[in-house]
Parts: C-alpha cells; sequence; structure tokens
C-alpha cells in the first residue's frame, strides 16, 4: 500500500495487543499497516472500559504472575517488560492518570476507556501507523508466505508485509470482532493450535428432583422469582478434577439457566475443565462465610414455636430473599426438615455445574495458538516472520486487569521480536 523503501509490517487485529505492537514498531523506524475487519479500533477494549476500565491490578508481581496458571512461566518474560508499573507509566505518558482501587485493581482517574484511545490513535496516527479498517483477512496468496489477502468493501486487495504480528483475539463476542475465524487459516499452515473454549464465563446448573434424578436448569417458580438476583458476600469451593480444592468469597447471580458474574468466573477454568474430564463440576456454596459452623448450627437447632422455616432463618440468621430460596431449590425436603442436615448445607449448599455458557458469551476464550508453536520472540516456528500476541495465544486469567496486561505486554513482546529479526 506505499511505495516507501521502508521497511512494512503488517499488523492484524486493533485491539490492544495489536495497537501496542504497532506503536513499538512505528517507535522502532518501520512502517505500520494496521489491519481490521471492524469499521473502527478497540471495539472490545471500549466495552471493558463501559463499568469503568480495569487495566492492570496492583498486587506484588509475583503474585500477579501466579494468576495465568499452566502459562505464567510463558508469560512472565513480558510480563516483566511490560507489567503493571509499566503499564501505568504509559498510560501517565498519554495524559490519562491511574489509581488504585479499594480491591487493588487499577482503573484511570476518569474510570473510562475512550479518551485513553483517542490519545493513543493521535500519537499512533502521529507516529505514522497506517489504519486500514473493514479489511477481513483472508491468509495468505497461494504459495506465497509474504504476500496477504485482505476482503473490503472494495472488493479483495493483496499485501505485502516484509513481517506480520497478528493479534486477532480469541473467541468471545463475535460482533466486537474476536470471532476466532483465523484459527483454521493457520492450522492449514502446520501451527498447532488449541480449540478455543469459553473463559471468564458463566454455567448452567442442574439440581436434584423430588425423585432424586439430576434435572437440568432451575425449576420454573425458582427461574421466573429469582433470574437476575444477586447472591451477596457468599463462597464457595470447587474440587477440580485433578484434586486440587479452590476456595472464593464474593458474589454471583443467578441467571435463567445458571449462575455467573465475579465469583464464578474466578473457577470458572478449572469447572470447565472439571466438566470436560468428567461430566459435571460440583460447587460447595457457603451461604454465611462470616459464621462459623458451630454457630449456625445452634441457631438452626433452637426452637421455632410457630413461626415458619423462612421466619426462623430470616430472624437467627438474616436468610433470607434468594439465599432461602436456593435451599428449598437445591436440597430434598427431608434435609430441609432436619436442622443438622439444614444447617450443614447452609455452610456447604451443593451445586451441580453441567455446561459452560456458549463461548461468545464469555468475557474471554481460552485456547489459541499453543506457546509450543512459539520461538521466545513469539515467533511461529512453521512461519517465520509471522508473530503473534493476545487473546490469540493459548493462556487465561481471572478479569480483574491480569487479561488486559497480558494483552499489553504480549503485543510489546511481538513488537520486539519482530523488529530483532528485520535488523537481522
Amino acid at each position: 500500500m506505499h511505495s516507501s523503501s521502508k521497511r512494512r509490517v503488517a499488523v492484524i487485529g486493533a485491539g490492544p495487543a495489536g495497537l501496542m505492537a504497532a506503536e513499538l514498531l512505528a517507535a522502532g523506524g518501520v512502517g505500520v499497516d494496521l489491519f481490521d475487519a471492524m469499521p473502527s479500533v478497540g471495539r472490545k477494549f471500549l466495552l471493558a472500559g463501559k463499568g469503568g476500565l480495569n487495566l492492570t491490578h496492583s498486587e506484588p508481581l509475583a503474585a500477579f504472575l501466579g494468576r495465568f496458571g499452566a502459562r505464567s512461566a510463558a508469560l512472565e518474560p513480558m510480563l516483566r517488560a511490560f507489567g503493571p508499573a509499566e503499564l501505568r507509566a504509559w498510560a501517565q505518558g498519554l495524559g490519562v492518570a491511574t489509581f488504585v482501587g479499594s480491591s487493588g485493581r487499577v482503573f484511570p482517574s476518569d474510570l473510562k476507556a475512550a479518551p485513553l484511545l483517542r490519545a493513543w490513535l493521535h500519537r499512533l496516527r502521529t507516529a505514522g501507523v497506517a489504519f486500514h479498517m473493514r479489511q477481513r483477512w483472508l491468509g495468505w496468496l497461494e504459495g506465497s508466505g509474504d504476500t496477504l489477502r485482505f476482503a473490503g468493501p472494495q472488493g479483495e486487495t493483496e499485501v505485502h508485509a516484509d513481517a506480520l504480528v497478528l493479534a486477532l483475539g480469541g473467541g468471545s463476542w463475535a460482533r466486537l470482532g474476536s470471532d476466532g475465524a483465523w484459527l483454521p487459516l493457520l492450522a492449514a499452515r502446520g501451527v498447532d493450535v488449541a480449540p478455543l473454549r469459553p473463559s471468564n464465563c458463566g454455567f448452567e446448573v442442574a439440581r436434584i428432583d423430588a425423585g432424586g434424578a439430576l434435572m437440568p436448569g432451575w425449576s420454573d417458580f425458582f427461574r421466573a422469582k429469582f433470574a437476575g438476583q444477586p447472591l451477596k458476600n457468599i463462597a464457595l469451593v470447587l474440587r477440580a478434577f485433578d484434586g486440587r480444592e479452590i476456595a472464593q468469597r464474593g458474589e454471583c447471580v443467578v441467571t435463567e439457566r445458571g449462575v455467573e458474574g465475579s465469583l464464578v468466573y474466578a473457577v470458572s477454568g478449572p469447572a470447565r475443565d472439571t466438566i470436560d474430564a468428567s461430566g459435571r463440576a460440583l460447587l460447595r456454596i457457603d451461604l454465611l462465610p462470616g459464621r462459623s459452623t458451630d454457630f449456625v448450627r445452634d441457631e438452626v437447632a433452637r426452637p421455632r414455636g410457630s413461626r415458619s422455616l423462612a421466619t426462623h432463618l430470616k430472624s437467627r440468621l438474616g436468610l433470607d430473599g434468594v439465599k432461602t430460596a436456593l435451599l428449598h431449590e437445591l436440597l430434598p425436603r427431608e434435609a430441609i426438615a432436619d436442622p443438622l442436615q439444614l444447617a450443614a448445607a447452609i455452610k456447604a449448599l451443593p451445586l451441580t455445574l453441567v455446561a459452560t455458557r456458549p463461548l461468545d458469551e464469555a468475557i474471554s476464550s481460552a485456547g489459541g495458538v499453543r506457546f509450543e508453536a512459539l520461538d521466545d520472540a513469539l515467533m511461529l516456528r512453521a512461519l517465520p516472520g509471522v508473530f503473534c500476541a493476545g487473546e490469540m495465544l493459548d493462556w487465561e486469567a481471572p478479569t480483574g486487569g491480569y487479561l488486559l496486561t497480558a494483552c499489553f505486554a504480549s503485543g510489546a513482546a511481538a513488537a520486539r521480536g519482530a523488529l530483532k529479526r528485520l535488523r537481522a
């Protein structure tokens, strides 16, 4: 697209990883053409900022790295080079101050994504980055390793690139551009890719009916009355298929077919893998994490006279609404009638997860290009000169700023790798 003799790098994908790669490439003295299938850049980034853009997290780096599970070692060099502190300094350089919230999460001072993105795009354009929107990548020209094919409003075009950075996103929120359509294009060229799966997602549940059988979903009554209701101040324990016991405290939301929300997202990866391995995952929900088991048992066992069980639980334990209804939904009648069984269930109510919600509903995705298919510079071993970054890599992390930070960090790492190759 340019007649200049300057080396040019194509970056495909205009999310945080692609934009960061474009910034470092331009700063490195090469020409940058940034392509995206959508009409405008950073659509998922802007959506993430609707409720207050959670850029990163302030916890110590060692703890931060641990949030990436099995891929911590692979991501560590990138996050040490461009981690939470560097990301905050970078935002400050754009004129966007940040602050640490009560949970340790880091936000722009105005809690908005749009001002940061506008300042960033201005800097990229000033640096000479050329934006090409509504250009869907179709792969390579047959027989060529450096001529790219794009489909746009004016038809198909071919573009030569001296190096290529792919930052195409995962498979969630397809309407914002992350549709996973790139996966078969890379697989056809011998790249080792893992199937895309939901991460930070909701789950469908099952319950035990009056006959003891496992029934999918909530009862009609519970769904009609409580779908959309939050379950606040609870804790849960998941025993994963590999023997790990994962405990979390927070809140979630009852949905039409199950549960979702931050507490559920925190265990979504191991819960998903447990369902894949054994067909279901069992959560134990503590409805009163601030009360001891002995206290709950003693209060439930107190005589209630003519009062209903619901009134008794509310007056003695403060349980009412969706929490009380959940006990009736998930426990057999004999357990509700037995104070010892009921008290035990209040502290460890069994909830069976049977399926993740669809990938397109998930906040993020697991799977993608395996790190084993990449060298230390994030270049594909099967396709020299092609680098990958962002959520299209096979890693996952909880919400809380971890996802965005790793996207920025991997975009920077891919750019450094491309520059080093071009200079060599």
